[in-house]
Order: C-alpha cells, then sequence, then structure tokens
C-alpha cells in the first residue's frame, strides 16, 4: 500500500523529520488561499504514481492569480491514468542542494537497506544507471537493527558533511519503516537550505500482507485509488487482482492460480483477474462468492475454474457453483477441472445442473486442455 506524499509527510513530522509547510486542498479556492497564506508556492498533484513532474503535476506559482489558474488545470486532469481529486499547496524553499536518502528492504540481499546519495530529485533507477558512483547503501541483518556504526559507514564513506543531521534523519526513516513495516520510506529529494534539511518528497509503501497490524494506515487507503472490484474483493476476504482480460480465474491456491493464468497466455488467452480461493472451500458459500465476483467484471467471457482438491469434498465445490450460477444475472461459459476427493460427485452435481437449466460448462482433465479450452471459448463470434 503506497500512501499519498501530504500522508507520508504527516508520519515524517510526527517523527520529526523537517517538511516545508504546506496544505491539502481539493478545490481551486483553497488553493488560491493557501497561496495567499503562503506567498510564492509548489503546487502539486496527489496521485499515486510516479514521475508526476514530468507529467505536469508540479508547478511552481508566484501569487494567487497564476495558483487558480494552475490548480484548475491540474484538479480533475488524468496523469498517467490517474484522476487528480487533491492537491499539496507547500511553501516554495530556497534549494542550496538536492540529496537522496531511502529505506529499502533489499531483495538481493535480502536485507534492510539504507540507501543515499548526493544526488537527489531524479529516479533513483536514472541514477543507477547514469551515476552508479555516487550511491552509498549499507544492509544490516534484522535480527539486530541499523546500528550506529552502520549509519557512520554510509556517511563517512559518502564524505557527508552535515554528519548530525543526516544521522539523525537516517534514524528517523529506519524507525519509520519498522513502525509501520514498510518497504519502502523515500524523501528524493532532501533539500540542503540556509535553515537546514527538509524532505520536499516523500514516499511510504507499506506491506499490505501486514497491514492487519496496522489500522491507522488502512484508513488512509485512497478508494478513488483502487480498481472498484478490488476493493470489493479486499472487504469479502477475497485474493483477487484485476487484470484486462476477458478469462475468469478462480483456483484453490497462489501458485496453481498463477500457472493457470500463464497456461492461458501461453495457448493466447488474456486472463481477466487472479484468484486465490484460499481455505474454506468446505463451505459451499465461498465458491458461489468467489465467482459471482469474478463475474462482476464485464468483459469475462468465460471462467477457468482449477480445483485441486486434497481435503476440500469437490462436491461442495461444484454446489458452490450451482449456487452461483443461480444467482448470476447474465450468462458466463465455464470451463471447470476439478481434481481430488469426490470429484466424480461433483461433476454429477454440475452435469445435472446443465440438464436441467441449460447452464454451458465444458470440463477437462488436464492444465492445458482447459486453457485452450477457454481460449477457444473467447474466439467465438
Amino acid at each position: 500500500m503506497k500512501l499519498h506524499e501530504y500522508q507520508a509527510k504527516e508520519i515524517f513530522k510526527e517523527h520529526g523529520i523537517p517538511v516545508p509547510e504546506g496544505y491539502v486542498v481539493r478545490s481551486v479556492d483553497e488553493a488560491v488561499e493557501a497561496v495567499k497564506k503562503l506567498g510564492k508556492a509548489v503546487i502539486k498533484a496527489q496521485v499515486l504514481v510516479g514521475g508526476r513532474g514530468k507529467a505536469g503535476g508540479v508547478k511552481v506559482v508566484d501569487d494567487a492569480e497564476s495558483a487558480r489558474e494552475v490548480a484548475s488545470q491540474m484538479l480533475g486532469s488524468m496523469i498517467k491514468g490517474h484522476k487528480v481529486e487533491a492537491l499539496l499547496v507547500e511553501k516554495a524553499i530556497d534549494v542550496e542542494k538536492e540529496l537522496y536518502l531511502a529505506y529499502i528492504v533489499d531483495k538481493t540481499e535480502r536485507k534492510p537497506t539504507i540507501i543515499f546519495s548526493k544526488i537527489g530529485g531524479i529516479n533513483i533507477e536514472e541514477l543507477a544507471r547514469e551515476h552508479p558512483e555516487s550511491i552509498f547503501k549499507v544492509s544490516y541483518d534484522p535480527l539486530i537493527g541499523l546500528q550506529d556504526y552502520h549509519i557512520r559507514k554510509l556517511l563517512f564513506k559518502a564524505g557527508v558533511e552535515d554528519f548530525k543531521e543526516f544521522f539523525s534523519l537516517i534514524k528517523k526513516i529506519n524507525e519509520i519503516a519498522w513502525k509501520y513495516e514498510a518497504e519502502l520510506v523515500e524523501i528524493n529529494p532532501i533539500v540542503k537550505t540556509k535553515e537546514g534539511l527538509y524532505a520536499v518528497d516523500a514516499v511510504i509503501i507499506a506491506d499490505d500482507n501486514a497491514l492487519f497490524r496496522h489500522p491507522e494506515l488502512e484508513s488512509l487507503r485512497d478508494s478513488t485509488e483502487v480498481d472498484e472490484l478490488e476493493r470489493e474483493a479486499r472487504l469479502k476476504g477475497l485474493s483477487y487482482v484485476r487484470l484486462d482480460g476477458d478469462i475468469g480465474v478462480i483456483a484453490n491456491g497462489a501458485g496453481l492460480a498463477m500457472t493457470t493464468m500463464d497456461m492461458i497466455a501461453y495457448m493466447g488467452g488474456k486472463p481477466a483477474n487472479f484468484l486465490d480461493t484460499g481455505g474454506g472451500l468446505a463451505d459451499p458459500e465461498k465458491m458461489k462468492n468467489c465467482l459471482l465476483h469474478v463475474v462482476k467484471d464485464e468483459k469475462v467471457k468465460v471462467v477457468y475454474i482449477n480445483i485441486f482438491a486434497e481435503i476440500t469434498r469437490c462436491e461442495k465445490v461444484a454446489e458452490g457453483i450451482v449456487k452461483a450460477l443461480d444467482e448470476m444475472d447474465r450468462k458466463v461459459v465455464l470451463v471447470v477441472k476439478l481434481v481430488g476427493v469426490n470429484e466424480d460427485i461433483g461433476r454429477e452435481i454440475l452435469k445435472k445442473y446443465m440438464e436441467e437449466k441449460g447452464a454451458e460448462i465444458y470440463f477437462v482433465n488436464t492444465l492445458e486442455e482447459g486453457a485452450r479450452k477457454a481460449v477457444e471459448i473467447t474466439r467465438r463470434e
């Protein structure tokens, strides 16, 4: 889960990290009033996407008149597919130097890592490509934690002048990262001014898998930035990710779901979603809810249900499918692979339903056969 810049800066302020004075606004008039209070200001579109500046989402204004013009253009506009609903208006500050600082979970080192550079304000990937010698980092054992000697080693190697300020800043972003179980805490850029250091930008990305321990973050989630079907799935406790294809996927297990999606793609089709049923298929309601949710996506023409039942009983899965079919407000073709406990009984339940209600269901025995059939159905005239 990624926080908006203004949300991340509130957390920064709570932990003593200096940020420019600013106001979050959601109307043109509010933006004008903010600039009247601040004077020369920077107006930033609040969208959960990088590269706002190059896309026209960051503008400097000198007065209320220019603020009205910029805010009118930004609010309601689209930046990289994201609608601008809010702006952050901040006091412009005199910048002497821009630098970079971040906490990440380094997947190569498999350790928490602090990254620092004397060059800030540009994308870190671009910086690594063009100026790799300017990047300094230190990784540490999560069981030991970040120690003072780690920070000293990093700052001495980088040749930092404002040693005490950066020492304190690194400790604070590390504290934030651990407090909120973040995958990334980034300040790009940190700016050096006559008054000291300021976090001009702020990024916090929390681990979705840890959000149940952080209701204070979950409450900050911007529902307008989340796909509606994904938001509904989360409320229902379903592990669902929406894609842009037309073949719905339901499988019991993340690995099986991803393998099913890969096979569909291999056969020339496009998955409409990822959905892992997880546990609980002993209750037909679980399968019913999964199937009804997948077909809410109007682009779905066929649903490939791939169940490997080691413990789950296939007749319970079939009962859930029947319940969903009875409640659907549109007809959708099903491709079903039931393997495991009572698979014959499960198939008989579905065959009987087909005979009585005329549902279009195809039974398959292998992953490849199911993917091929699903793709074939989507190519009908």
